[in-house]
């Protein structure tokens, strides 16, 4: 679990490449502190496991599954990344939960500044775009950022000076592939909702109750959910 809050740029020192997977070893520093062989370190928003460690690198295997999802097989030899360290358990809560496996990628279309902010459009598959709401969550590269604006093809970020100079954005311009990872909330909201009707089961366990806002089937209409500002 991580928080998208990035630690540190990280470099990627060298890619091995295989049939349908790679091996990564990436430079970094604050990442490494207190970690070891088999902890999670989130690359560019990607939950990777640590296969070996250095006092100034670490290597991850990345499988094929991994590859097709994510843009991690667009990074090149000296590529700058994002990398953040598991949630540990008594650390603030930062941005919002992420659990650094990937939904899919998005392109930016378009890189745009405003007074201190810094604008930018991203495209993306419609089932991942469904899930995306004006001012929710939306992982970006490993990046925990609040959407500004939805489209009918792409969702737009605002992101202030310091978010672009300690990750990889300051670096990414039009035309770009980006990792994007939904706010699981809403995932597990619409697997519950898939089925239903449109109704969302307020008890599981419990028969049909009788209380404002649920339907006779003991469920909470999305209508009622709209209607209380919770969509």
């Amino acid at each position: 679990m991580f928080t998208g809050i990035v630690e540190e740029k990280g470099e990627i020192l060298s890619i091995e490449r295989g049939s349908v997977s790679a091996v990564l070893t990436i430079r970094a520093k604050i990442v490494l502190e207190g970690t070891k062989v088999g902890d999670s370190i989130a690359v560019n928003g990607v939950c990777l496991t640590v296969t070996r460690l250095s006092p100034d690198r670490f290597s991850a295997d990345v499988m094929a599954e991994t590859l097709r999802r994510s843009a991690l097989g667009e990074l090149r030899v000296g590529s700058a990344v994002n990398l953040e360290r598991a949630l540990a358990v008594g650390d603030r809560m930062g941005g919002h939960i992420v659990s650094g496996h990937i939904d899919g990628t998005g392109q930016i279309l378009s890189v745009r500044t405003e007074d201190n902010a810094v604008w930018y459009r991203i495209a993306t598959k419609p089932g991942i775009l469904r899930l995306i709401v004006e001012k929710g969550s939306i992982t970006v590269d490993g990046i925990s950022l609040t959407v500004a604006a939805v489209h009918s093809d792409s969702f737009e970020v605002s992101v202030i000076p310091h978010t672009r100079e300690v990750t990889t954005l300051a670096g990414k311009n039009a035309g770009a592939s980006v990792n994007l990872e939904n706010d699981i909330i809403g995932k597990y909201v619409e697997r519950l909702l898939q089925g239903t009707g449109g109704v969302l089961p307020m008890n599981l366990e419990s028969g049909p109750e009788s209380v404002s806002g649920k339907t006779s089937s003991g469920g909470l209409t999305m209508e009622f959910l709209a209607e209380h500002g919770m969509l």
